[in-house]
C-alpha cells in the first residue's frame, strides 16, 4: 500500500533526507515550510507558516484533498537561537518555541481526525540530543525540544486507542565526518549524517516500527551514552582506540 506523508520543515537538511527516505519507502510525500525551496522527492510542494494555526490547518487540508488522505506526519523545524539563558531575549524565546513547538503541535492537531481514518497512522517528530543532554547556549531550544518529547509521550497515550503511533528521533550534530572537532564525545568517531536520521523516522513511521510508540529514540552516534570523563581523559580515549 503507499502511504501519504506530509512533512513539515521539507527545505532543512534532515528534512530533505526525510523526504528522499519516504519517498524510497513507497511513500507519496508532500512538504511544506516557509521556504520556496525545489526538494526532490516531493509528488506535491507547499510554502506555509505552520507555526500559525490557520497556516497548519491549511497545510493539511490541501494535502488530504490531493492525496485523498494522510497516514504520516513528519515535523523536522525548528529554530536555534545560541544565548545563555540571562541573554535570551523575548523574540529569540517566542521564536524558539514558535517555530519548533508550535510547528509540531498544530499541524498534529489538524492532522489526527485524518490519522484516525488511517490503517497506517504514524507521527514522527525530529526532536534533538540537546534534550538527553544539556550543551550551553540552547535553553530556548532546549525547552522547546523537551516540549516536544513531552507531547510524544502525551500524545501516544492519547491516540494509540486510535490506532496512531507517535515517536520522535533526537539527532546529535549532523554533519558526519566534515565536523572532526566537533566529534570529540561520539562513539562513532563522527557526527550524525542526515541520512541517517531520515532512515530513522522512515523505520518508525513504517510498518515494522508497528508496536512502538511514545519512544524519543537517539540517532546520536553514542553521544547520549558517553561518560563526560571517557570524552575528555586522554587515558580513558586511549583505551578506546586500543579496545
Amino acid at each position: 500500500m503507499t502511504r501519504r506523508a506530509l512533512v513539515i520543515g521539507a527545505t532543512t537538511p534532515i528534512g530533505q533526507a526525510i523526504v528522499a527516505a519516504l519517498a524510497a519507502d513507497d511513500c507519496r510525500v508532500a512538504g511544506a515550510s516557509l521556504e520556496d525551496d525545489k526538494v526532490d522527492g516531493l509528488d506535491l510542494r507547499l510554502t506555509a507558516d505552520c507555526s500559525d494555526p490557520d497556516g497548519a490547518a491549511q497545510v493539511v487540508s490541501h494535502v488530504v484533498a490531493d492525496f485523498g488522505g494522510l497516514d504520516v506526519l513528519v515535523t523536522a523545524a525548528g529554530r536555534m537561537p545560541l544565548e545563555p539563558a540571562h541573554r535570551t531575549t523575548d523574540s529569540q524565546w517566542f521564536d524558539a518555541l514558535s517555530n519548533t513547538l508550535d510547528t509540531f503541535f498544530f499541524p498534529v492537531r489538524s492532522a489526527l481526525p485524518h490519522l484516525f481514518e488511517s490503517d497506517a497512522a504514524a507521527v514522527v517528530a525530529v526532536s534533538s540530543v540537546n534534550t538527553l543532554v544539556a550543551a550551553p547556549w540552547a535553553a530556548a531550544y532546549t525547552a522547546a525540544k523537551g516540549g516536544i518529547d513531552a507531547l510524544v509521550r502525551q500524545l501516544a497515550v492519547e491516540y494509540g486507542g486510535r490506532g496512531v503511533r507517535v515517536n520522535a528521533v533526537a539527532p546529535g550534530m549532523v554533519g558526519g565526518e566534515k565536523l572532526p572537532d566537533a566529534a570529540v564525545g561520539y562513539p562513532i568517531g563522527r557526527t550524525i549524517l542526515a541520512r541517517e536520521v531520515a532512515d530513522a523516522v522512515a523505520f518508525l513511521a513504517g510498518p515494522k516500527a508497528s508496536g512502538i510508540t511514545g519512544v524519543v529514540l537517539p540517532v546520536d552516534g553514542g553521544l547520549s551514552v558517553m561518560s563526560p570523563a571517557a570524552a575528555g581523559r586522554a587515558d580513558l580515549q586511549a583505551r578506546l582506540r586500543d579496545a
